[in-house]
């Protein structure tokens, strides 16, 4: 008898996060219809991989930042839109605007650090490995704004899946 597991003919792993994904667009979507006001001190990090097919970001941006780059979506922000490829939103990068495309497939990690929940997929972009980098650090709230949520590394909420696809 095998310790293996034999390879799936279905693609279960592919199945959940697509599933998972939708989590994310079902949240944006929900803020969008309630006029992008954020409930509560909810906010979210969203971390995507800039050269994934259908993101659409300001030149500069992507100079910045080649493979990934989070966003946060708190204070300033504007146009969200939402459908059921991804979503765009307006926000400002030392004081630019700028609006950004981005397909939910492109997607790496959303995180809402107010409730401490938070969800990381594998890279849909062909075996693209994650490289450090800074974040995007769009404009902070303006002073005397929200205080900063802390943010607990201690993993709790937080859906990691990956199934070791064999290479």
């Amino acid at each position: 008898m095998s310790d293996e597991a034999p390879d799936s003919l279905i693609p279960y792993d592919e199945i959940v996060q697509e599933a998972l994904r939708a989590v994310v667009g079902r949240v944006l979507g929900e803020i969008q219809a309630n006029g992008s006001t954020l409930p509560g001190n909810h906010h979210f990090y969203i971390t995507f991989k800039t050269g994934a097919p259908g993101v659409s970001i300001p030149q500069h941006l992507r100079e910045r930042f080649p493979d990934e780059m989070t966003i946060v979506l708190q204070n300033k922000f504007w146009d969200l839109g939402v459908d059921e490829h991804g979503f765009t939103v307006g926000l400002s990068f030392n004081q630019m605007p700028a609006k950004l495309d981005i397909p939910f497939a492109a997607i790496t990690a959303f995180v809402d650090p107010a409730v401490d929940f938070g969800l990381q997929f594998q890279a849909t972009v062909a075996d693209m490995a994650p490289e450090m980098h800074d974040d995007a650090q769009n404009d902070a709230p303006e002073p005397g704004g929200e205080e900063a949520v802390e943010k607990k590394d201690d993993g709790s909420n937080v859906v990691t899946v990956d199934f070791g696809r064999k290479k």
